[in-house]
């Protein structure tokens, strides 16, 4: 079976990729990190060309869906940001909410990313 080369599930992927490079950002601007900042914004604007060129092929039935992808990433990284918040209550010392948002935007995308593989596969039995 071949696969489709655009799906509402990638767009919400890279969008969300897309999100947790601005939650990155703020990172290392406070360490001085200007070689990661370039290299964030490079690769968010790669990412964000690349989702615009996919949504651009997509059938009208396909985009339809992609408002309930996009609740569902923006729930998933809320749950990042409540796990990696209790996580860093418990375990360590408080961070930057530098960090914080970056953990909890990677966790987020992580967990978004690992759902809609899990309901492929599902789907695919």
């Amino acid at each position: 079976m071949q696969r489709a080369p655009t799906s509402p599930e990638r767009i919400s992927v890279a969008l969300g990729l897309c999100v947790l490079m601005l939650a990155a950002l703020p990172r290392y601007l406070a360490g001085g990190h200007e070689t990661r900042q370039i290299l964030i914004v490079a690769a968010f604007t790669l990412v964000a060309a690349a989702a615009i060129v996919q949504w651009r092929m997509l059938s009208s039935t396909a985009r339809q869906k992609l408002p309930a992808l996009l609740k569902r990433l923006v729930v998933m990284m809320l749950l990042g940001m409540v796990a990696m918040g209790c996580w860093h209550a418990l375990f360590t010392d408080w961070i930057s909410w530098q960090v914080f948002i970056s953990h909890g935007a990677t966790l987020g995308v992580l967990m978004h990313t690992l759902s809609l593989w899990w309901k492929t596969e599902r789907q695919a039995e």
